[in-house]
């Protein structure tokens, strides 16, 4: 697994990322093609929020924790993370293995329980016209309904965005990638 470590707001400890580079190899096992994984670290006053994504084809698992130790943050994120790809493992078919080694080196059996199957329901479908607008517009759209989200059809390049609202009251974008 490549892993890529920032750290916003600090300076990251050499120690840290060697630890959290070789905590992040142990998720290798879990895929059958090489994942790509990122470790990022933001401080803010006396809390760090540790965001760990692993990529793997089609599939993205991310998590996030905030402590006021950053070894305790990244511990409970990749925990977290474990226990992500463990639940959707019957869901991903045979791109996650049977049986694997936790983070611990203890083994663990990650056969799915049939009582934890949960199929996913559509509650409602809507339909509506996607209008050509620009990014700003669209997040002026979704502020005015309430949303935290808003699918639009972007004026400059015609191809479906998605505007949402993050955590941090900031916005984000989602592009299609082909």
């Amino acid at each position: 697994m490549i892993v890529k470590t920032s750290g916003h707001g600090l300076n990251l400890r050499q120690s840290f990322i060697n630890k959290a580079e070789q905590r992040m190899q142990k998720f290798d096992r879990f895929f059958n093609e090489e994942p790509e994984g990122a470790v990022n670290v933001d401080l803010e006053k006396d809390r760090y929020t540790v965001e760990v994504t692993v990529k793997s084809r089609r599939f993205f698992f991310r998590t996030e924790r905030t402590s006021t130790d950053l070894d305790s943050a990244f511990r409970e994120a990749v925990d977290t993370m474990m226990r992500q790809i463990v639940k959707n493992k019957s869901k991903l078919g045979n791109r996650v293995k049977a049986k694997e080694v936790d983070l611990a080196g203890e083994e663990m059996d990650l056969t799915p329980d049939s009582d934890v199957e949960q199929e996913y329901t559509i509650a409602k479908e809507k339909r509506f016209a996607v209008e050509p607008m620009s990014e700003q517009e669209a997040i002026l759209q979704m502020n005015m309904l309430g949303h935290t989200f808003f699918m639009f059809r972007n004026a400059e390049t015609n191809e479906i965005n998605v505007v949402y609202r993050r955590h941090d009251n900031t916005y984000g974008l989602l592009v299609p990638v082909n």
